[in-house]
């Protein structure tokens, strides 16, 4: 069975110029661009329901599994930025974090291939080694991550002192979570890029909790948007469950760096609509903090934006989302289909030869 091809639109990098224009100062995408990015919110969030409601608990996801359900809009506004076509003096670099899924399927993973990684097999990434969200692949321009997230902070530091080295226009996208910024590498990282004028756009999922740790345990500041200045760059809290807020923030800061003008540093304020991961109840997290955010979910409100544009209906979502599922249930058979590797393969690879 050959693996699924993708019905998802791409967002092309060559026609990104096309799709949107300056509104009031506010950069707002076309009506194409807006149907790509819902349908890559949607796409996330059954994907990411597939893994951990029902492949997890069926046992066939070997490892564990953390999904950003709640915080698609930070993903999908951003990676709408990256610039992506296949030349390596052209192509923008990314580091994801675990709750970044659409930035993978955006940069050009299958729901198919993901599936694999998931499985572990040897289809997947990492040829099956790992069996869950440490995946990248430089062809994709994804660098990979560890559960370490600050490490790839000055990661994305050192590749965009890569692109200035070159005298190009590239671009680091460096995604990660409030909690990584209290590890002492984020610090390191975010100050090196400082000092450098390096064009790294740090993009922090503050959504609340680092595992049960709440923000207000983790910083003394109001908003962690506070430290830019700290390091000389500028700094910017935005609402992360509005994915034109995040679009629009996140392509100011891209503008900036591609000019020269060094990084910024953007939080978007979300929440994490599950555990940490999907072995952990939540039970730490009062419940009316569910309520409150469930009434501002990211997909919902686009939905509803969308709607009033007259750009879809709600017969055009019902088909949008069985697409989607039929597409997933192609991938997760695909997926199920695939070998696992041969124990000899553990060492191919891993040293040099």
């Amino acid at each position: 069975m050959a693996r699924p091809v993708s019905a998802v639109p791409k967002p092309a990098a060559a026609k990104r110029a096309e799709t949107g224009a300056a509104t009031e100062g506010r950069l707002v995408p076309g009506d194409a661009a807006l149907l790509t990015m819902l349908h890559y919110m949607k796409l996330t969030r059954a994907l990411e329901y597939r893994i951990e409601r029902n492949l997890y608990r069926q046992g066939k996801i070997v490892g564990g599994v953390y999904v950003g359900r709640g915080q698609e809009a930070i993903s999908v506004g951003a990676a709408m930025h990256i610039r992506r076509g296949g030349d390596e003096s052209h192509d923008d670099i990314v580091s994801p974090s675990h709750r970044d899924m659409a930035v993978f399927l955006m940069q050009g993973f299958t729901p198919a291939l993901v599936l694999a990684q998931y499985m572990g097999r040897r289809t997947g990434p990492t040829r099956g080694r790992d069996g869950n969200m440490h995946m990248g692949d430089l062809r994709h321009r994804l660098v990979a991550f560890i559960s370490h997230l600050g490490d790839s902070i000055p990661v994305a530091a050192g590749t965009a002192l890569t692109f200035r080295m070159r005298g190009t226009d590239q671009a680091s996208f460096c995604f990660f979570g409030e909690g990584a910024a209290s590890r002492g590498d984020w610090h390191e990282g975010v100050n090196f890029a400082a000092v450098m004028r390096l064009p790294v756009v740090f993009i922090c999922n503050n959504n609340q909790y680092a595992y049960s740790t709440p923000v207000s345990r983790q910083m003394a500041v109001r908003r962690l948007s506070e430290r830019g200045p700290g390091y000389g760059i500028p700094g910017e809290t935005a609402d992360g469950n509005d994915v034109l807020e995040v679009y629009d923030a996140v392509g100011r800061a891209v503008a900036r760096a591609r000019r020269g003008e060094g990084p910024t540093l953007l939080e978007f304020e979300t929440f994490r609509m599950t555990g940490h991961s999907a072995h952990d109840d939540a039970g730490y997290v009062p419940k009316a903090l569910f309520a409150e955010w469930e009434r501002k979910d990211p997909i919902r409100r686009f939905e509803k934006d969308l709607v009033g544009r007259r750009l879809v209906d709600a017969a055009a979502l019902r088909e949008m989302e069985a697409r989607i599922e039929a597409e997933l249930d192609e991938a997760v058979a695909w997926a199920e289909a695939q070998p696992y590797p041969e124990p000899r393969e553990c060492l191919v690879g891993v040293y040099h030869e």
